[in-house]
Parts: C-alpha cells; sequence; structure tokens
C-alpha cells in the first residue's frame, strides 16, 4: 500500500518566499527536495509573501487556508523578522504570532514555528522579541525551530547584494539544518516516511 503524500505549508515573509531567487531556489523547493528521500511523494506549498510582517501575515492566513485542496499535514510558520526591522512593537508581534498559531489549531493543522532573534549587539533591547518565539511554542505546545537563519546570518558569501536577504548556497543551508526538525514535526504528526 503506498504511502500518503505528505503536504507541508511554508507560511512566512521574504526568507520563505525566496526573495532574489528562482523558484527552485526558494526554501520550499529545497526543503521538498530534501525531504523525498523519506517521503518521495511531499509537497511543500510556498505561502511566503515578501514584506510581510506579523500582521500583514495574519491578515491573510484566513484567506490561505480557504484556498488549500488539502489540509497541510505540518505547516511552518516564520514571521517576525520585518516586524523587528520595522522597528514594530513585540507586544503586537507576539499577539499576531498567538493568533496564527491559534488559526492553526482550530484548523487542525500542526506546526513548526521557525524562531527570530534580534541582533545580539542590541543588547535589551533584543530581550523582548527574542523571547516571542519560545514562549508561545511552549503555550501552544508546538515544536520551535530556535533560529531560521541559524548557521547562515552575518556571512557576506551568503547574501544578497542587498546584504540582507540569504543567497541560495545560504536558504540551501537553512532548508538543510531545519530538516530533521521538519522531519520530527510530520512523524508527530503521523506521517510515515518511507522505509
Amino acid at each position: 500500500m503506498p504511502l500518503p503524500s505528505p503536504f507541508v505549508l511554508a507560511f512566512g515573509d521574504s526568507l520563505t518566499a525566496g526573495y532574489g531567487l528562482s523558484p527552485q531556489e526558494a526554501f520550499p523547493a529545497r526543503l521538498e527536495a530534501l525531504l523525498r528521500d523519506r517521503h518521495p511523494a511531499v509537497r511543500v506549498q510556498n505561502a511566503g509573501v515578501s514584506g510581510d510582517t506579523s500582521a500583514s501575515g495574519r491578515a491573510r492566513l484566513a484567506h490561505v487556508l480557504s484556498t488549500l485542496r488539502q489540509r497541510p499535514d505540518l505547516a511552518i510558520l516564520e514571521l517576525g523578522a520585518n516586524d523587528f526591522l520595522q522597528g514594530l512593537d513585540p507586544v503586537r508581534t507576539r499577539q499576531n504570532l498567538d493568533a496564527m498559531l491559534t488559526s492553526f489549531a482550530d484548523s487542525g493543522i500542526p506546526v513548526l514555528l521557525a524562531g527570530m532573534r534580534a541582533p545580539p549587539f542590541l543588547g535589551a533591547a533584543a530581550v523582548p522579541f527574542n523571547a516571542i518565539h519560545p514562549d508561545l511554542a511552549a503555550r501552544h505546545g508546538v515544536p520551535l525551530y530556535p533560529f531560521f537563519l541559524d548557521g547562515v546570518i552575518g556571512r557576506r558569501d551568503l547574501t544578497l547584494a542587498d546584504g540582507l536577504h540569504p543567497n541560495a548556497i545560504a536558504v540551501a543551508e537553512v532548508a538543510r539544518r531545519i530538516l530533521p526538525h521538519v522531519e520530527q514535526a510530520l512523524a508527530a504528526a503521523g506521517v510515515r516516511a518511507a522505509a
């Protein structure tokens, strides 16, 4: 009996959308390619929008979920970086992410929350922002990938010419690092891998 086709929804901002990259170089496509070793029929849908804040992500989430033909086995929620870059109130960021996690739960969709971190040189100013993702993961009982850009942030050789967004090599590394967490979340959701 063939295994079902797992469906993962990658919901986020430009880091998910693949700003400045081809669709094949974007995070969802890179992750899908890696997942195929254990889930040959997996599909990872790119629901990233460049420039999204937590507020704009929250505003479009219901529409995205209503247009899906299949309920995702897992959603990767990656938002918050633009809130910090734009100096938005971390209280609002927390409220928006909290509401999105509730929406996913109400829809019966398991979530892997991808964390964000403010630059360490900001000291105490970074503390309220850096607490958001771990606190919400604990509150909602969802797994947390602590830092979406782990291993690539701050490296010029892994950044596009804008000095901000990850290049194709960096995105491949992001996908490689998050892969075990995605596989664990899929297994926890009852998705069986190929032997």
